[in-house]
């Protein structure tokens, strides 16, 4: 579990931006190691979870002291679909976070770090020290739903690792807003991304925990809506019945 905070106390939130200094490509997916990411592994262990620009990865190899500090991680090819990191360059930095300690102070929300699609910035706009991005989701396709059901205005939404809050949702443009203060502009790579790049999304968890929660109980599983379609066809015949037609 992560907390996608933008700051650097040590505390388990989005604490180092690292640098991607290789990058192995395999018919299984790749291998990356992240450079100058000494501040994070002091308590470091193969097998510990790293979140890197949202995405929760295992470390497999590490060493401390060695060009700044560097860790290795394996991204199989369902990671790399879902992500932006199979399309990093090495020299690209990467968010990173540690697994949040059970000591630490709660701040943000509930980031599992398993990312559940891509968004890419349509527009990006300084508001005096801030800087207002956009973002427009991909069209739905049934492996694929839409991930607009969850972002709500003034709701949380992870990009890129950072827990962030939403400033405006456009449904029919399949787009979504938010504000970078100054503060986490120098905290995170999101503020030196330009229009194009793509973000990796995680949606707040308990919002899908909702949906299917409701799907349940009106009768539907899964993605459809069955139960629902059920239910106000219940209520339209029962209407009718009673109005004798």
């Amino acid at each position: 579990m992560f907390t996608g905070l933008c700051v650097s106390d040590g505390q388990g939130q989005i604490e180092r931006i690292g640098t991607i200094s290789s990058i192995e490509v395999d018919p299984s997916g790749c291998t990356i190691i992240i450079a100058d990411s000494a501040p994070i592994l002091g308590d470091c262990n193969i097998g510990d979870s790293i979140a890197c620009n949202g995405a929760c990865l295992t470390v497999v190899e590490f060493d401390k002291e060695e060009n700044g500090g560097w860790f290795k991680v394996w991204l199989a090819n369902e990671t790399l679909d879902r992500t932006d990191l199979g399309q990093l360059k090495v020299g690209d930095g990467v968010n990173l976070e540690r697994a949040m300690g059970a000591h630490v102070r709660f701040g943000g929300h509930f980031v599992q770090a398993h990312v559940d699609g891509t968004a890419t910035i349509v527009d990006r706009a300084p508001d005096g020290d801030s800087l207002r991005l956009t973002f427009k989701l991909p069209e739905a396709t049934p492996e694929r739903p839409s991930l607009l059901p969850f972002i709500i205005t003034k709701g949380y939404v992870t990009v890129d690792g950072a827990s962030l809050t939403v400033t405006g949702v456009d449904d029919g443009e399949r787009t979504f807003s938010l504000m970078l203060i100054k503060h986490t502009q120098e905290m995170i790579t999101l503020s030196k991304k330009s229009i194009g790049s793509l973000v990796n999304i995680e949606v707040d968890m308990v919002g899908k925990y909702i949906q299917k929660s409701v799907i349940s109980a009106l009768g539907g599983s899964g993605e459809d809506n069955t139960g629902l379609k059920g239910l106000i066809e219940k209520v339209v015949e029962d209407v009718l019945k009673k109005r004798g037609l």
